[in-house]
């Protein structure tokens, strides 16, 4: 049976090389994904191992515990403590560091690589007896020197477009800042080479920023050769403040940082193991298909294996045997293709700006087992229903001269299990119609009610091919005597269409079910980007650490082009129920920059004591106008009961609660500032002019936002644009399996129907009518699995959309009706191009050659 399994391989290999470029397809992404996420961590931890080598213990001040009084990090590292650390046995060397963070901003003004809290580290640099700090090697220029003076890392002035002698802004916590490029360096921070920033002070500015004078952040001490770190740390412990500072060795500092950064870039596995997932799905059909067609072939070579002695359980491992070899081929083949996709990930991943390590490929034995097993299980996996079917044939099969017809039992049954899915989908997804609630049960219930109706497609397919080919056939069939026949050919055996259409089916159905989401979801955060928000551009903080001065709000005011800019404080709100965001506004100017639809009441009332509640806050407290609400603004505050002046609509540019900008800026995230400045320009002029004269007002300040209306949509739609690419990228990996799934069927379909072709060509069919035949019979297939797929996908967007109604109040079902018109062309496309080469095949056939080969 082996020998006969190895023949039968060969025999069909070009058949099974369709089988095996779509296993290997997802075997590839697989197997890609692992040795590119196993490469990227080690690369993470040698970079975070160089960065700390040769440091063999850190001593770091702590913070005190919860409730202790707070003392200032600067009074613990202090050259007192250098002093005596240098004196420890063991330790080599002592050198202070201070650190902190600051964002750049470009050559053009604006920040760079903003919106990553921990990737703007900002050390000094402190030379050695050399002169020199090891840890940032000069590759041009020279060290700052004193204040007004930096130096970046060679990434960072790239980016920015940054030459030495340029004067650059920058920002850490405090007021905007200007300083001269005086030098570039190079580092291995796993921080900066993972796409962030690098400024470098000289020591007693950097002390003045983020310590104080004489002070440090941290102390690297470097041991005499013989001294274990470990027994380092505990000698240099004992001689610390006691609960104020700690020692860590460089080893344990190194690994939490190359875990620290391997969990902040982890993400970038999710989409390849998508992609991965998606292709071997598809690609389980087409196996299936496959070995049902080969099966169906060779019923009288098995019957004859019956006959002269073979049992069934060994017809059976025949068939398994021939998928085990192909999962193998397929395995081998997509590990290799695997090993350049795990090349090209880290460019492909790095195009927003972050740039991944780079290192050699870490090809591990979990990345191997995995494509391995992954490769010849979904083979195995789905070879097993025709090697069931196969091994069912009996002897008396070798004496018929045609194929049996599917039994009407079978039929029957088909249609029962298809209706008993298509029931419990429909059953888990149409009361989902009705729940805002997104929770974690009710997504469960929307994934297996969609897993539950692409199921029942599947198996209904065969079922439902004859009505809809026959509709969809009206068309092609006013073509002629081809689109007749090929309507016909596409109706012969449903089975086999079915299960040709069911890779697009799958695929289409995913692609309209995300599409429509996508879409729908996208109109929605726009509306609610939008909504409530009057002003045509809105300044903003980078994080709750950073307010803006009031003087820079009143410098945006009396920028030419602006008629009116109100500045808002924000803070916390404690009503005993719950958290609330409280918005401090000018009652004077806020109904020029939102959008407000008061209930009752009006934003003209509010002041000291005085406030305006949501109608989502009034819902929850029970509040109306002119009622009493008690609640605590800010962290340190008292209850204080707050008279409600007015119940608008729910805003989400107004928060949960309105009070009197001075109240709410006293107990603000930082107080005496506000966080955002709502600006309303002359004829809501929005342009590149506008934009730098409000960064110009703002002092260029890095931590500060100037976004106008369309950009604050394009962020809120930011995810959407995500999905809408894992989306494209799964119709192109859908697209592929499918069209090779078509041509294999056609390949069988007119090696089988040889004679027939013969006898049209004898009739006087032409070459281009065989041609135009077989190709109207593959875009027959691929839009019976279009149209499925549509139905599928649009009605599982539509019952679970209401989820997302849920999470987003403007949310609506939307088709896109340009998206699904470009899935339906590119479908059509897939089958007249995956006819080609049989369709050529099948016009090179001669009357006499057909008939002689039959």
């Amino acid at each position: 049976m082996l020998r006969t399994a190895l023949r039968t391989l060969l025999a069909h290999k070009s058949r099974l090389a369709m089988t095996v470029l779509a296993v290997g397809l997802g075997v590839a992404f697989v197997s890609g994904t692992l040795v590119f996420a196993d490469s990227t961590a080690a690369a993470h931890r040698a970079a975070a191992s160089k960065n700390f080598a040769g440091i063999a213990v850190t001593v770091t001040a702590t913070s005190p515990p919860p409730g202790a009084p707070a003392e200032p990090q600067a009074d613990v590292l202090d050259d007192a403590l250098v002093r005596t650390l240098a004196a420890v046995p063991g330790v080599a060397t002592v050198r202070p560091s201070v650190d902190g963070s600051a964002v750049l901003n470009a050559a053009d003004g604006t920040p760079l690589r903003a919106g990553r809290a921990w990737a703007h580290p900002a050390a000094a640099y402190v030379p050695g007896p050399d002169g020199k700090d090891g840890r940032f090697p000069l590759v041009e220029g020279r060290a700052p020197a004193g204040d007004g003076e930096i130096a970046v890392d060679r990434g960072t002035a790239d980016a920015g477009r940054l030459r030495l002698g340029d004067t650059v802004t920058l920002a850490t916590d405090g007021p905007v800042m200007t300083a001269r490029l005086v030098g570039v360096v190079t580092t291995d921070d796993t921080r900066v080479t993972a796409g962030g920033t690098l400024t470098l002070f000289d020591r007693a500015t950097a002390q003045r920023l983020f310590a104080t004078p004489g002070h440090y952040t941290g102390l690297d001490l470097t041991a005499v050769p013989g001294t274990a770190p470990a027994d380092l740390a505990r000698r240099v412990t004992g001689l610390l403040p006691a609960g104020r500072a700690e020692a860590t060795t460089g080893t344990a500092l190194a690994a939490g940082q190359a875990v620290l950064v391997d969990t902040l870039t982890r993400g970038y596995e999710k989409v390849p193991m998508v992609f991965a997932g998606v292709s071997l799905f598809i690609g389980s059909f087409l196996v299936v298909n496959t070995f049902t067609m080969l099966v169906a072939r060779r019923t009288r070579e098995i019957a004859l294996l019956r006959a002269i002695g073979a049992s069934r359980r060994q017809v059976s491992r025949s068939v398994l045997l021939e998928a085990t070899l192909v999962g193998v081929i397929a395995s081998a083949a997509g590990f290799l293709v695997g090993l350049g996709i795990a090349e090209v990930l880290p460019a492909l991943l790095g195009t927003d700006g972050s740039t991944l390590p780079r290192g050699p490929l870490v090809v591990g034995p979990r990345s191997v087992a995995a494509a391995l097993a992954v490769g010849v299980g979904v083979t195995v996996l789905a070879a097993w229903l025709p090697a069931r079917r196969a091994a069912k044939v009996a002897p008396v099969e070798a004496m018929r001269t045609g194929g049996r017809p599917p039994a009407a039992g079978r039929s029957r049954i088909r249609g029962l299990a298809g209706l008993t899915l298509l029931v419990a989908g429909a059953g888990l997804l149409i009361p989902l119609t009705g729940a805002e609630d997104a929770s974690e049960a009710n997504l469960r219930n929307a994934m297996a009610g969609c897993a539950l109706l692409v199921a029942a497609l599947i198996v209904l397919a065969p079922l439902l091919a004859v009505p809809v080919i026959r509709l969809t056939g009206r068309l092609t069939g006013r073509l002629g005597i081809t689109g007749r026949l090929a309507r016909e050919n596409a109706l012969r055996d449903p089975r086999r269409t079915a299960a040709t259409a069911a890779t697009l089916l799958v695929t289409t159905a995913l692609v309209a079910g995300l599409a429509v989401i996508g879409h729908s979801t996208g109109q929605a955060l726009d509306r609610r980007a939008a909504a409530g928000l009057g002003a045509d551009y809105v300044i903003g903080t980078r994080s709750t650490t950073t307010g803006i001065d009031p003087a820079a709000a009143r410098r945006v005011a009396d920028t030419p082009g602006v008629r009116t800019a109100s500045p808002v404080a924000d803070a916390t709100l404690f009503t005993g129920g719950g958290v609330r965001t409280i918005s401090g506004v000018d009652p004077a100017t806020v109904d020029a920059v939102m959008k407000l639809r008061f209930v009752s009441g009006s934003a003209k009332e509010l002041g000291p004591g005085r406030i305006a509640v949501s109608g989502t806050v009034a819902r929850e407290t029970g509040v109306t106008t002119g009622g009493l609400l008690d609640a605590r603004m800010g962290r340190g505050g008292q209850f204080t009961r707050y008279t409600v002046v007015g119940v608008y609509q729910d805003n989400p540019v107004a928060h949960d609660v309105l009070g009197a900008r001075a109240e709410v800026a006293e107990h603000g995230f930082l107080p005496g500032s506000v966080q955002r400045v709502l600006v309303r320009t002359d004829g809501g002029t929005v342009s590149k002019s506008v934009e730098d004269r409000l960064r110009a007002a703002v002092g260029n300040n890095p931590l500060l936002d100037v976004r106008d209306r369309a950009q604050i949509v394009r962020e809120a739609a930011g995810t959407v644009g995500d999905l809408l690419d894992v989306m494209y990228g799964m119709l192109a990996i859908g697209v592929v399996i499918g069209a090779l799934g078509i041509a294999n069927t056609l390949a069988v379909s007119v090696a089988e129907r040889t004679r027939e072709i013969g006898a049209l060509r004898a009739l006087g069919m032409d070459r281009t009518g065989i041609r135009r035949m077989i190709r109207l019979e593959a875009v027959t297939v691929a839009a019976f699995g279009t149209l499925l797929g549509l139905a599928g996908g649009v009605f599982g967007a539509w019952a679970v959309g209401s989820l997302a109604n849920g999470a987003i109040e403007q949310y609506s079902l939307v088709l896109p009706w340009g998206t699904l018109l470009l899935v339906c062309l590119l479908s059509l496309a897939t089958g007249a191009l995956a006819a080609a080469v049989p369709a050529r095949r099948a016009a090179a056939l001669g009357p006499l050659e057909a008939v002689a080969r039959a």
